[in-house]
């Protein structure tokens, strides 16, 4: 029981710290700050997908590093994870012996912290707030919802998600998403949004639950807390994020 009490107070702590961060960033609202930021969580998370990969690469942080310099000044980001893709194509066809899983980080998650860049990029730091309440609904949702009535597994891959839990956080996070949605979407169109980031974000999380289950290990890393690694906190917002900047293309 103590040991229990430790780790949820470490595990609160760590997450006033987080969220104190974020409302600071998120007030500061600069692009250089933001771009530094995620630049940041991307060295981490790639650190911490290689451990999953199972593979060993110091040169995919020179690479993605350069792509990610010019992700600073183009002014489409997710359009590097091409130029990212040819030239390992272009090293594994010149150097056959280079381990074809350099593809896998930049699948997940480099792609993704480039399109939360272009997010941010386009549609301004309350678009990133409104990810972010849609991911955190669905997860407080699915927590309580599945706590107080879940009975039907959802998937093998996380035998604790039930699909009572899934339905009462896409609820809750589609709750969420209309209250933050963007002034300029309609509510159909905030409806839409809310699900389908609701929805991207519990596989998102699945996604990642199996990567650790195949590699064997019970969190990505443990740079937070009582959280777990960048993965562990990001692993939503990484699927969430793409899905969310291509509906507000569509539809604006």
């Amino acid at each position: 029981m103590t040991e229990i009490i430790k780790s949820s107070s470490t595990r609160i702590k760590t997450g006033v710290v987080l969220i104190l961060a974020t409302l600071v960033i998120g007030y500061i609202d600069s692009f250089f700050i933001m771009w530094l930021l995620f630049g940041i969580l991307l060295v981490f998370s790639i650190n911490e997908s290689m451990k999953m990969y199972k593979m060993q690469s110091d040169s995919i942080y020179f690479y993605t590093g350069i792509v990610w310099f010019l992700a600073y000044f183009y002014p489409y980001p997710e359009d590097l994870v091409f130029l990212l893709a040819l030239v390992y194509a272009s090293l594994i066809a010149y150097k056959k012996e280079i381990d074809r899983k350099l593809f896998l980080p930049l699948l997940y998650p480099t792609a993704s912290f480039l399109f939360l860049l272009a997010l941010y990029n386009e549609y301004g730091v309350m678009s990133l707030l409104w990810l972010l309440v849609i991911v955190a609904g669905a997860d407080i949702g699915a927590y309580f919802v599945g706590r107080s009535m879940g009975k039907t597994k959802f998937c093998e891959t996380s035998p604790n998600k039930t699909i009572e839990g899934v339905i009462g956080g896409v609820v809750v996070a589609t709750i969420f998403g209309l209250i933050f949605s963007l002034d300029y979407i309609s509510t159909i169109g905030a409806i839409v949004i809310s699900v389908v980031v609701a929805l991207s974000s519990v596989f998102g999380d699945l996604f990642e639950s199996y990567l650790k289950r195949i590699s064997g290990i019970k969190d990505s890393g443990n740079i937070l807390p009582g959280h777990g690694g960048i993965l562990d906190r990001t692993d939503g917002y990484l699927f969430g994020g793409v899905l969310m900047l291509m509906i507000l293309r569509a539809i604006i």
